[in-house]
């Protein structure tokens, strides 16, 4: 860890924020992927990894309709905070979560998905910075494609409050499933923006491909997970044909 990330994560560390990660073992398109191996550990505990400066920040949103249980021991043998609770209702899993640490009118809540095993510290850490300084003005911002980071960067910052509002009025299958798009579709949002558009890059974990494309980066970093974004991005310049593993699978759109 650099001096910046070092500083921007021991600043941010003083502030009252949780990181909840949702992830289950049901996905339909790459079942049990969240436990899939990069080297020797699974696909949760590398994106742990990539975050272990927030740690004590983090909480696992789990299912509780009995497939979790590979996702819970990981959690207990990594000593990570978590909650279970119902399968396609991710956002009464996010309002547990918060209710889990006594989230009040001061608490932040930063929401990621387990589908991001190259999720970027700094990146991250500069996202929720940001929100703190936008925050008088605005409840919601996203970091993601759109704003020029790669598919798999993705990272969205929310008040408590925005979050008990949407759980209190959400009403449609797809707002609970999609947990943020009440919070963004009834309140004041803004994206964060990248300096340079790297919303081409698709390092997501959704299909087998994206699993080939994942290892390959891995591999070639020894499966070290302390690697930041600028070696990500010199790796890939330089292997220019790992990009093209998955180039052929598409995004599915949400909203």
């Amino acid at each position: 860890m650099n001096t910046f990330t070092e500083q921007l994560v021991s600043k941010l560390l003083n502030n009252d924020f949780y990181i909840v990660i949702q992830a289950r073992m049901t996905s339909s398109r790459l079942p049990q992927k969240v436990m899939l191996p990069l080297g020797t550990k699974p696909v949760l505990e590398v994106m742990l990894e990539r975050l272990a400066p927030f740690k004590e920040k983090i909480i696992i949103a789990t299912t509780d309709d009995g497939t979790q249980r590979p996702i819970t021991e990981l959690c207990e043998r990594l000593g990570v905070k978590y909650v279970e609770g119902d399968t396609n209702n991710v956002l009464s899993r996010y309002y547990l979560a918060a209710q889990s640490v006594k989230a009040n009118s001061d608490t932040v809540i930063v929401r990621c998905t387990s589908d991001c095993p190259l999720i970027d510290l700094t990146e991250t850490a500069r996202v929720i910075d940001h929100f703190y300084s936008v925050r008088s003005e605005y409840d919601y911002i996203s970091a993601g494609p759109h704003c020029g980071f790669p598919n798999g960067f993705d990272t969205e910052v929310f008040t408590f409050e925005a979050l008990k509002s949407a759980f209190e009025c959400a009403t449609e299958d797809f707002e609970k499933e999609h947990m943020t798009q009440y919070i963004c579709r009834n309140m004041k949002v803004a994206d964060y923006k990248n300096i340079d558009d790297f919303s081409h890059w698709r390092l997501t974990l959704d299909e087998p491909a994206d699993y080939e494309l994942i290892k390959a980066i891995y591999s070639l970093f020894d499966y070290r997970t302390d690697f930041t974004f600028d070696e990500l991005k010199q790796m890939l310049s330089s292997h220019p044909d790992i990009l093209k593993i998955n180039e052929h699978v598409e995004q599915v759109q949400v909203g």
